[in-house]
């Protein structure tokens, strides 16, 4: 019998896309009632299934409802995480003071809502991960169980563009920005026992991504070289820049995707 895996082994298992749970309990999952399901793990979410699993703690995740918390729960209790390739998004409202100054707090709400609600609809869509709503910002992380995680990610962002209105005739009903990176991470517990815990990621890699999207404008999409060269797209017909950013000593090359005119195909 094989030795037991440390709990960031398994958690790392998860972010790669290799269910950690032992296979009889996975079949266990799949005769009860009924969809919808973890995509990994085939956990039921509603039904009497869903009843079922609600009492041993199961349910969707925070991060993502197509995926169940199981992952989630057993990291938090072991405190740990991994270090992974991911891809990073941080998207951002431009001009936030201004349009606050324009409206009552109840109409920029509803706005910062709707805005919300189509980067959670698009950022799930692709199985990805929402990290948090913060201010008028949107963080989401691409982990690698998703294969070409670059690529999904910067057509993610192409089709947050899109659908606030980037490119269209009439103009955006919120002007958003976009910067996007490929790195490593650690995803994992941030936090004490005796404070608030997260799950979240850390590493320059990150915090490349939050400068970046700071140096976005309205409609634009900073995907840095890294980033572009990982995805596989041929962006070179793309503006090409190179950016200092506040921190760092070296330069950072970024190609400038604008509006609703990024090739994904």
């Amino acid at each position: 019998m094989g030795k037991p895996k440390h709990p960031d082994e398994s958690w790392a298992d998860y972010l790669h896309g290799l269910d950690p749970m032992p296979l009889w309990e996975r079949r266990l999952f799949r005769l009860l009632p009924h969809d919808p399901r973890c995509k990994l793990c085939s956990a039921p979410f509603k039904g009497a299934g869903g009843m079922v699993m609600r009492q041993v703690g199961f349910g969707p995740s925070s991060k993502n409802p197509r995926f169940c918390n199981m992952c989630e729960v057993y990291i938090r209790k072991h405190r740990g995480g991994a270090e992974i390739p991911m891809s990073f998004m941080f998207a951002d409202v431009r001009g936030s003071t201004a349009l606050a100054e324009r409206m009552s707090p109840s109409e920029f709400s509803r706005l910062l809502n709707r805005f919300y609600e189509v980067a959670n609809h698009l950022i799930i869509d692709r199985d990805a991960f929402v990290d948090k709503l913060v201010g008028d910002e949107v963080v989401a992380f691409f982990p690698p169980f998703l294969g070409n995680h670059a690529r999904v990610a910067i057509e993610t962002a192409h089709r947050l563009l899109e659908a606030t209105g980037h490119g269209a005739p009439v103009g955006p009903w919120i002007p958003v920005g976009i910067g996007l990176h490929t790195g490593r991470a650690y995803y994992g517990v941030v936090g004490t026992e005796d404070t608030v815990t997260d799950i979240t990621a850390l590493g320059d890699d990150v915090n490349v991504t939050s400068r970046l999207v700071g140096l976005a404008a309205a409609g634009e999409i900073l995907v840095s070289d890294a980033a572009a060269t990982a995805s596989g797209l041929d962006l070179n017909a793309h503006e090409h820049r190179f950016l200092d950013l506040k921190g760092r000593i070296e330069p950072i090359g970024v190609r400038v995707l604008r509006s609703a005119a990024v090739p994904v195909g």
